[in-house]
């Protein structure tokens, strides 16, 4: 006799249980699950009669579990008040009850619920609904800056939600691009499934046998893999420039423009400010992203470091002012 609540998570394909929970399925006197429960095709199929119980009252379920071993497969998004009214009834009268998962998340399976939540926003709700690919790259870029905010802040506790927002746009993404019907359509698993395969494709030292001395040499690998991917995609002809992103603030793209030229052995003179007033500020800022990788500094980074003392100093005179 005893009771045995069976969880289950709606992560994992119903059928995947553990050992344990098949054996418990298979010995057990009574098996009960809710009507219409994922798992039944399942349980009939490896020989189990479940019987459905539409709406199951405690009560009923203890005094079956008195009289026989018997199992409830809970409900897939759980069953927290079925199971705190059953350890109600039995404080005073004991049975066995235990709680028996039956399946487990794997890491990253609330992923899937991301998934599922963006495809039902995408169908239910108006504003999801007219979005596009052009009128969600602000939000990208907003959330990418909030990230690096969060960073330089130090503020370690925040970044799990703003690595959060980040995650929803990308899959904001896949959503609108799963909807098209031409051979531009992927979905977020094809995002995923690129990713994996380039990461695995440039680190040969992990997944391939390719031995590497150290972390400059890792780089340097990364970079004649990506160049032959470059070629490749371009037919033979490719430039060390191809893949800059042209739209990103302008200390970056000068700082990314000039690792690329060095790494591809551009010659000095390519560096040398081009002539005319109406360039002579721009000029002189892109050699100070110069003479700042030089020094192995960021002048992206130093010009926000300054930006956000100036910051903190207005802030004070703003408190400090007098009035009146």
């Amino acid at each position: 006799m005893g009771l045995i609540l069976l969880a289950t998570t709606h992560r994992v394909a119903p059928g995947l249980l553990t050992w344990k929970a098949w054996e418990a399925l298979r010995s057990a006197d009574r098996v009960l699950a809710p009507a219409g429960h994922p798992l039944l095709p399942y349980l009939r199929e490896a020989g189990v009669r479940p019987e459905e119980a539409p709406a199951p009252d405690p009560a009923v379920l203890v005094a079956a579990a008195r009289a026989a071993a018997v199992v409830w497969v809970a409900a897939p998004e759980g069953d927290e008040g079925l199971m705190r009214e059953i350890g109600r009834l039995v404080v005073d009268d004991p049975l066995e009850v235990e709680v028996l998962h039956g399946s487990y998340d794997l890491p990253g399976a609330r992923l899937l619920d991301l998934v599922a939540v963006m495809d039902r926003l995408r169908r239910e709700c108006p504003w999801d609904a007219k979005q596009t690919h052009a009128s969600l790259v602000p939000y990208l870029l907003e959330e990418a800056y909030e990230v690096a905010d969060t960073v330089e802040d130090g503020d370690l506790g925040a970044l799990r939600e703003e690595l959060g927002d980040v995650l929803m746009q990308v899959v904001f993404h896949s959503v609108v691009a799963a909807e098209r019907t031409d051979d531009t359509r992927f979905t977020i698993d094809d995002v995923a499934g690129a990713i994996v395969d380039k990461l695995v494709r440039r680190h040969p030292h992990v997944f391939g046998d390719v031995t590497v001395s150290g972390a400059e040499e890792v780089n340097a690998n990364w970079e004649q893999i990506k160049a032959a991917e470059r070629a490749a995609k371009s037919g033979g002809e490719a430039s060390v420039l191809d893949g800059v992103a042209m739209g990103q603030p302008a200390l970056t793209l000068a700082a990314q423009l000039q690792r690329r030229a060095d790494r591809a052995g551009a010659p000095p003179e390519l560096f040398d400010p081009p002539a005319g007033e109406e360039t002579a500020l721009g000029a002189r800022l892109f050699q100070v992203v110069r003479e700042s990788r030089e020094q192995g500094r960021d002048a992206e980074a130093e010009l926000r470091a300054v930006c956000r003392v100036f910051r903190d100093r207005v802030r004070t005179w703003e408190r400090t002012r007098p009035t009146g």
